[in-house]
C-alpha cells in the first residue's frame, strides 16, 4: 500500500510519535476553540512556517496540500456568498491549519510507530476485556487506507496526464474506486490468513 511517509529526514522525524500525536490533539482542539480570524491567521503563519521547515519531505504531499487549499477556498467562497465573511475566514483557516498539522504528522511518522502509540493508549481498555490489538489494527488500517487513497489518486492522475496532457479529475473516480475495493479485499484476505480476523 502507498504511504505519505517521507524518507527525507527532518527535525520533526526525530520527535517521538506519541509526542507528535499529543501536540496534534492539543493544537487541533485549540484551533476549534479559537473564533478570532486574527488569531487563526497567526496560527496559519505558524503552520506555514512548520510546512516550510520540513523542506523536501513535503514533496510527497504537496498535491494533497493544494487540494486542501482549494477545498478551503470553496468553503470560504460559500460563506462569502451567504454573506458571512468572518465565518469564511475562520472556516478556511481552521481547515488549512488542521490539515497542515495532520499532514506534517503523517509525512514524518512511520505507520508502525503510530500503531505502537495507539496500542499503548488502548492498554487500559484491555482490563475490560476489549481486544485492544484489534482496535489498534482497525484504527491503523483506517489511517493507512486514507494515505493509500491519496497516493493512488496521484498515481492515476500522473498516468492520465502522461497519456492526455491534462488532469484526470472526476474521470478517475471509477478506476480509483475499483482499485481501493481490490486493495481492501487483498488486505482482508491477508488478515484472515495470518491473524484469523
Amino acid at each position: 500500500m502507498g504511504s505519505l511517509y517521507s524518507e527525507y529526514a527532518t527535525w520533526l522525524h526525530r520527535w517521538p510519535a506519541g509526542l507528535k500525536l499529543l501536540l496534534l490533539a492539543v493544537f487541533g482542539t485549540l484551533l476549534f476553540l479559537i473564533a478570532s480570524p486574527l488569531l487563526l491567521a497567526g496560527c496559519g503563519v505558524f503552520c506555514m512556517m512548520l510546512w516550510l521547515s520540513l523542506g523536501q519531505a513535503t514533496q510527497i504531499a504537496r498535491r494533497l496540500m493544494r487540494s486542501v487549499i482549494i477545498a478551503a477556498l470553496l468553503v470560504a467562497g460559500f460563506h462569502v456568498f451567504m454573506g458571512n465573511r468572518e465565518l469564511a475566514a475562520v472556516s478556511a483557516l481552521r481547515l488549512i491549519c488542521a490539515s497542515t498539522l495532520g499532514i506534517a504528522l503523517t509525512i514524518t511518522t512511520r505507520p508502525s510507530d503510530l500503531v505502537e502509540v495507539l496500542e499503548w493508549l488502548l492498554l487500559p481498555l484491555a482490563k475490560l476485556g476489549i481486544p485492544t490489538e484489534r482496535v489498534a489494527m482497525q484504527i491503523a488500517l483506517m489511517l493507512r487506507f486514507t494515505e493509500h487513497f491519496f497516493v493512488q489518486w496521484k498515481k492515476l492522475d500522473d498516468a492520465y496526464r502522461l497519456r492526455t496532457g491534462k488532469s484526470g479529475g472526476l474521470r478517475l473516480i471509477a478506476p480509483l474506486t475499483i482499485h481501493m475495493l481490490q486493495a481492501t479485499r487483498r488486505v482482508a484476505d491477508a488478515l484472515w490468513a495470518r491473524l484469523g480476523f
